[in-house]
């Protein structure tokens, strides 16, 4: 009995010690985290020639034996030394363009936005209208305001000159074919999701189901249309008209933005809100070719050094670790949704 007791006293004070490390450690990783905060996030940048080099290489060495592997590797190198000497007979000082790759995942609220200002602001302290920038294009759209932001951003490359080329290989649809529509040249993979020039808003009423379990619901404005439909109060016929013609001004705001870039479409005909897959989207003028983002990058990357660049926020372990649950959550959403809505694609 002495012993258990001495041993478990043990046990006692060693899990102090441990808790106490632990509280030491989670204050200095807390200040360290709000001394990163100050500084904001970090710009990254990848050259991705290296990162296409390093796919051909890594194939040819699992292709070749070591003998060929080792000629081939002559080869490459006496052809780039030809190059160089070429260039310097030249007696050209010009460089080679430079190709700026972003990337734009959106969801409702247009998040992705934080990251894309941050890298519109780097990329044109450098750029010229000999580079080009190409956005990887992902978005079913959401907020108005959002995403008229985020093409805010995208018309500021325009607005420098800097040629502008969108890829969507997935899905540009309402606010992601809002901001698409800015690039002066659209690339589509043959099945990407493309259109839905519209506008929509819904919500439920409550106010009969209340109404029958006898609670009343007040609501005070100082204005007509301070609030046009609500949730709990009672709509009335005036309100829907004024709700529809918010809904008609902002669809009309809408297709002007789209023709102001894209003056080759009928805007009558593609903006009823319907979407159109890439082939069909090409018929219509939505796209100006069919092609993944994968070879238009390979294929720029012969011909000119590419960069991708991302913004990234720093963020705290408590942070990361609500993303990922958050991550996941929507994760398993998006798979249930996408079961119960397959039928309707195929």
């Amino acid at each position: 009995m002495e012993f258990l007791s001495e041993y478990l006293g043990f046990l006692a004070r060693t899990a102090t010690l441990v808790v106490a490390v632990l509280i030491v450690l989670a204050g200095i990783a807390s200040l360290r985290a709000k001394g990163r905060r100050k500084g904001g996030g970090q710009l990254q940048v990848t050259r991705l020639n290296d990162f296409y080099k390093g796919l051909r290489e890594r194939l040819e060495s699992a292709l070749f034996d070591k003998d060929a592997l080792k000629r081939l590797r002559k080869e490459q190198s006496r052809d780039e030394k030809a190059k160089r000497k070429a260039r310097a007979k030249a007696k050209t000082t010009e460089t080679k363009g430079r190709v700026y790759v972003l990337d734009f995942d959106g969801d409702i609220k247009a998040s992705a936005n934080e990251s894309l200002r941050h890298e519109v602001t780097a990329l044109l302290t450098l750029a010229t209208p000999r580079d080009e920038v190409v956005l990887r294009l992902e978005s079913g759209g959401g907020m108005v305001h959002s995403y008229g932001l985020a093409s805010s951003q995208l018309a500021r490359i325009r607005q420098a000159g800097v040629p502008l080329t969108v890829c969507v290989d997935k899905v540009a649809a309402s606010g992601g074919y809002m901001m698409a529509c800015i690039g002066e040249k659209i690339l589509s993979a043959p099945f990407a999701v493309l259109g839905s020039i519209g506008v929509v808003a819904q919500l439920p009423n409550l106010h009969r189901l209340l109404r029958n379990h006898d609670v009343d619901v007040e609501l005070h404005t100082a204005g007509e249309y301070k609030r046009t439909l609500t949730v709990f109060g009672e709509n009335t016929e005036k309100g829907r008209e004024k709700f529809q013609e918010d809904l008609d001004v902002t669809h009309k705001l809408f297709k002007n933005f789209v023709v102001h870039y894209r003056p080759q479409l009928n805007i009558d005909e593609v903006a009823t809100g319907e979407v159109w897959l890439g082939v069909s989207a090409l018929e219509r003028k939505l796209v100006d070719e069919i092609k993944t983002s994968d070879e238009y990058l390979a294929e720029r990357a012969r011909a000119a050094d590419v960069f991708h660049l991302h913004y990234a926020e720093r963020k705290s372990l408590p942070e990361r670790v609500g993303l990922a649950a958050s991550g996941a959550l929507e994760h398993g959403f998006a798979r249930a949704w996408s079961k119960l809505t397959a039928a309707r694609f195929w």
